[in-house]
């Protein structure tokens, strides 16, 4: 076992380069042809206008909730994946294969980061890259073309390239990381927290002020530069505007303060699913029954509602929902949270246990930072807001293992192996289910183009997501609670699993004529208010994803008709 051990330590660092691309590439390209799903819509809405108008990115309209608003009244997020988008569209065109091929340089970019940044702080910088990989939260999020992944992957190689040049100090390493910096927060807002991250880890190490706080100015500069930007074009900052909308949504969404630290608990524990299935080499047995015993209680008083989370898709039909298969519920929010709970006590522990290393506290300060902004300041619980936790998460992991005499050494190395098994298993089960939610949506416009290309009157659909994209491109209309204009007759596409579903004016019934259920016999979903699964948003479910005998994707067709009276 020490001679296996010893192979995996001392493996030259070009081949760990090597095998973790081949493991990227060989884990997303699989799920090349995913249709595009949930926000992507945006994006790629944004990149055409960018290709027209390349200084007005948002300067145009959609419906996107209930009715047609701006863009920039709609994007939570600034423009620069936007901006990779327009690039890939214009260069490779606008197939989702092509847009997926792009975006996997970003998820390549994540890992070795990961692992290079690892090298610093674990002797084993692969396994942690590994642990980091095979995870939902990350191998979902790659199979997107929203800024996430991207913005995760510049945060990395910031902090790399920032500690590499504080000590000797390196001005070029500087730099470069002050440019990924602002790159970072010009690609999604929570790049911002890489200064404060950043100047108290600087702090720490070198105990005093020094030339290097002026490289902090270009990031400062660059943000306050797209905030006047923005304010000249759009008539306001879109960076205040994200922070204010943030704010209403938790006022709209309420639920108690426990019930949301649960909630972002799971959230973070599942999606940090490496966590899970390494804990009995991570924790003692006593240890985990405590923990285990604590989650369980806690899984319990969400699902009996003994702790409030808020407002809910589905509202009180939710709970009653997920109580009719409440045992399978109920044990995976008490793993999730398990896991969560594992992750946080794993980076407060290493700084309990090295209160003078800088190191210590940069990875505490990125996990927990990370966990409160995601769970108490963002508009919502998501495994996009905990994305940016799992590379520190992971190093954490052999970090702590590291400090476990003979753990891999002497007769774990098959136990390593077996929980990073596991969990790319299950991941790769999540993303290929999140896969066939998303392309049942593309087959859905498909199959209602079919049938509607006769139509005379009006065919109108509601929701958003990707169904809006696929749609729109087949010429479809979107409904809009002001001002379209429903006659008798018209056709009405209703996607039953979708948001902003808009009632038909008083006027008018539905009569459904059809319903198109597709995805049967599906094991697991991310997005699923019935089954508590919300990996875009807590305001589904408590959990990031939900295995279980999951409905089918339901599409209903019908008409407007008069009232009987």
């Amino acid at each position: 076992m020490a001679k296996s051990s010893n192979f995996l330590s001392n493996w030259s660092s070009v081949h760990s380069y090597l095998f973790l691309s081949a493991a990227t590439i060989l884990s997303l390209l699989p799920f090349s042809t995913k249709a595009f799903n949930v926000d992507d819509t945006l994006f790629l809405f944004a990149a055409r206008q960018i290709l027209k108008h390349p200084l007005d990115p948002y300067g145009f309209q959609l419906v996107w909730n209930t009715s047609r608003e701006s863009m920039f009244d709609v994007t939570r997020n600034p423009p620069l994946a936007c901006y990779y988008a327009a690039l890939v569209g214009r260069t490779a065109g606008w197939s989702e294969r092509a847009f997926h091929l792009a975006f996997l340089l970003p998820a390549l970019a994540l890992v070795l980061g990961t692992y290079r940044l690892a090298r610093r702080y674990t002797r084993f910088p692969l396994l942690a890259a590994l642990a980091v990989l095979l995870t939902p939260g990350v191998l979902v999020s790659a199979t997107s073309v929203m800024c996430d992944t991207m913005m995760v992957a510049l945060w990395v190689w910031a902090v790399i390239l920032w500690v590499e040049g504080l000590e000797p100090l390196n001005d070029v390493s500087l730099l470069a990381s002050s440019f990924l910096i602002a790159a970072s927060a010009l690609t999604k807002y929570f790049g911002l927290a890489l200064i404060p991250l950043l100047l108290v880890y600087s702090l720490l190490r070198l105990r005093r002020f020094g030339s290097w706080v002026v490289y902090f100015l270009i990031p400062i500069l660059s943000v306050v530069g797209y905030e006047l930007w923005t304010a000249a074009l759009y008539g306001r900052g879109l960076i205040y505007d994200a922070a204010k909308f943030a704010g209403t949504q938790r006022e709209f969404q309420q639920g108690s303060t426990m019930g949301h630290a649960l909630v972002s608990l799971s959230f973070m524990g599942g999606c940090t699913l490496s966590a899970l299935t390494l804990m009995p080499l991570l924790w003692s047995r006593k240890q985990i029954l405590t923990g285990a015993l604590v989650s369980g209680i806690a899984a319990a008083s969400l699902m009996a509602n003994w702790v409030d989370y808020g407002a809910r898709v589905g509202g009180g039909l939710a709970p009653q929902s997920m109580m009719q298969h409440w045992a399978i519920t109920s044990f995976q929010l008490a793993f999730c949270i398990l896991s969560g709970v594992s992750v946080l006590a794993m980076a407060i522990g290493d700084v309990w246990t090295n209160t003078k290393d800088p190191e210590s506290w940069l990875l505490a300060l990125w996990v927990v930072g990370t966990w409160i902004f995601a769970g108490f300041l963002n508009w919502t619980v998501n495994a996009r807001s905990v994305l940016p936790l799992i590379p520190a998460a992971g190093i954490l992991m052999f970090r702590r293992l590291d400090r476990s005499p003979g753990i891999l050494t002497q007769s774990r190395p098959a136990a390593v192996a077996s929980g990073l098994a596991i969990a790319a298993l299950l991941s790769f089960a999540i993303t290929a289910s999140d896969v066939a939610w998303a392309n049942s949506a593309r087959e859905a416009a498909g199959l209602i183009y079919q049938k509607t290309r006769g139509e005379r009157g009006t065919v109108f659909f509601l929701g958003h997501w990707g169904f809006q994209y696929y749609m729109q491109t087949l010429g479809f209309i979107p409904a809009d609670e002001i001002y379209s204009r429903f006659r008798v007759g018209d056709l009405v596409i209703v996607p039953v699993n979708n948001t902003e579903l808009i009632p038909l004016p008083r006027q008018f019934d539905f009569i459904e004529q059809e319903d198109l259920k597709l995805l049967p016999g599906n094991l697991v979903t991310t997005m699923n208010w019935g089954m508590g699964a919300g990996f875009y948003s807590s305001y589904w479910g408590p959990l990031p994803f939900a295995f279980g005998n999951v409905p089918p994707e339901e599409y209903q067709i019908g008409r407007a008709v008069l009232p009987y009276r």
